[in-house]
């Protein structure tokens, strides 16, 4: 790697930001727990609303734009590097990771008693609804808002040859300013704090399930020196597949894992209670198309429930603290394809991916609930989640070996969306990237290192994991401006480039 091309100005801040924020949750907790939640209200109080209606929005416009000439852009020239499986087994391992596994035994459990839509809670329709809920939250509009950071960085590096594959370069192409000036320094430090808090809170949630798991397997008490096992192995496969390349790691890994996700889920589908997975299942994707457009302007002003900015709300923020680093990486490994197949593939394939985990997981978890083989809803009550995770598991046959493919699963998630984070974060910090270049492998490598050291840190002082994860979130409103930015200079790049051009001609010369 030619020393000069390390940005070691941006490396330098974005880690004092990152470890000045470590120290303050370390030396004043509860402090900085309240100032955080108190900014956090506000700042929903304020823009909640205008965050449903850009989600909303968003996705409205990048079905337009698929279904305009303007789809028929190709990205790039030559062939697609990846094959349409790998390329969309690697967008999903990197942008969803454990935590999809997580939400999609439990999240539903939370509705029953908050349900949103003005629903009573405890009700059948609670329980109806519940599901779809999940399937709302992980599905079109979450994974429009990674396709609304993607497809215009995607437009900017290999249409626009413009150089940086970061959002600092993107933002200060379209605004005329020099990429190293104050304004990209700003967005890169956003970029690169949001990367370390929304991937410490992964590790923090996924890390003790993992050991819950295993614990439970083998016999033996969950322990914090486990937690550490776990993230010293994960660290290692995640390093390594990142030391390696795209081509020979994460795509490989990737692919593995979301194949052995698929038999994880069929054979959950088979052993448990297969005719109600079925058609609760076709019940809640039928359930969730009915009520897409009110779940998604839900803004509950005369009830006034909290719900909305517990869950809907608060979800697209966080999906937006990821949406950086997704979006970054879902344009690197898109080279080649149209504008048309990147928007279906990431809305499409990433929703549908997201809808069979919670279908299945979801309902064998109802199940559980209705028939009274696990109290769900209580042991959520008394902060149980791990262990109703593993209580379900338990009903199946064949659990133990389920819960080793369970472990590894979630393991080789959490490497593959921390390994295309470091990538993402070894690009930004590449001076003059260009298209054929991947970032230095130990540049990656170094990344990785930092990625593990904060929430093993995190660990090590007992800090509150809830607060750094709404610190990333706080940070999520200045994106959403961004991102916004960015799409206007997006469209107007192709209008300028394509907008006399027929639709026929665009599909001739692609």
């Amino acid at each position: 790697m030619e020393e000069k091309k390390l940005d070691k100005l941006l490396i330098g801040l974005s880690l004092f930001v990152v470890f000045a924020v470590v120290s303050c949750l370390y030396l004043y907790p509860e402090t900085s727990q309240l100032v955080a939640n108190t900014i956090f209200g506000t700042l929903t109080k304020i823009f909640g609303s205008s965050v449903l209606l850009f989600a909303f929005i968003g996705l409205l416009l990048l079905v337009f734009v698929a279904i305009s000439k303007y789809g028929n852009i190709k990205l790039g020239e030559g062939d697609p590097e990846y094959s349409t499986f790998k390329w969309v087994a690697m967008m999903i391992s990197c942008g969803l990771g454990s935590a999809t596994v997580y939400w999609a035994f439990i999240e539903w459990a939370y509705y029953i008693g908050t349900p949103g839509l003005g629903i009573a809670p405890g009700t059948q329709l609670a329980y109806e609804m519940s599901v779809p809920y999940t399937m709302f939250h992980w599905g079109f509009s979450a994974w429009a808002l990674y396709a609304m950071i993607g497809l215009p960085i995607a437009y900017h590096y290999h249409v626009r040859k413009n150089e940086g594959l970061s959002l600092s370069a993107i933002v200060c192409n379209m605004a005329g300013m020099k990429h190293t000036g104050i304004l990209g320094r700003i967005v890169d430090v956003l970029f690169i704090f949001i990367c370390f808090g929304g991937l410490s809170i992964t590790l923090g949630v996924s890390t003790p399930l993992v050991s819950h798991v295993l614990s439970s397997v083998l016999g033996i008490e969950p322990s914090f020196i486990m937690n550490i096992i776990i993230i010293v192995v994960l660290s290692v496969i995640y390093s390594f597949s990142s030391y390696v390349g795209l081509q020979k790691g994460m795509s490989k890994i990737s692919n593995g894992n979301v194949q052995l996700m698929i038999l994880f889920i069929a054979a959950i589908a088979v052993l448990g209670p297969t005719l109600f997975i079925i058609s609760n299942f076709v019940n809640s994707i039928g359930l969730m198309l009915q009520n897409f457009i009110h779940m998604s302007l839900f803004a509950d002003p005369i009830g006034k429930t909290g719900f909305p900015e517990s869950w809907t709300i608060f979800y697209w923020l966080y999906w937006i603290t990821y949406a950086p680093f997704t979006g970054v990486f879902i344009a690197k490994v898109s080279k080649g394809r149209s504008v048309r197949a990147v928007i279906v593939n990431t809305l499409f394939s990433g929703s549908l991916g997201t809808f069979f985990f919670f279908g299945v997981l979801g309902s064998l978890s109802v199940d559980r609930q209705l028939t009274n083989v696990v109290d769900m809803v209580g042991m959520l009550a008394q902060g149980q989640d791990n262990a109703a995770i593993v209580q379900v598991l338990y009903t199946l046959p064949m659990s133990e070996i389920l819960m080793l493919i369970f472990c590894i699963s979630t393991v080789l998630f959490l490497a593959t969306t921390l390994d295309g984070a470091a990538f993402t974060m070894a690009t930004t910090s590449t001076l003059g990237l260009k298209s054929t270049d991947e970032p230095s492998p130990m540049l990656r490598l170094f990344w990785c290192i930092m990625l593990s050291l904060v929430p093993l840190t995190m660990i090590l002082i007992e800090a509150n994991l809830n607060t750094i994860k709404t610190c990333a979130i706080i940070t999520a409103i200045p994106i959403v401006f961004i991102m916004i930015f960015i799409l206007y200079g997006w469209i107007k790049w192709m209008i300028q480039d394509f907008g006399k051009v027929p639709a026929h001609k665009i599909n001739e010369e692609n």
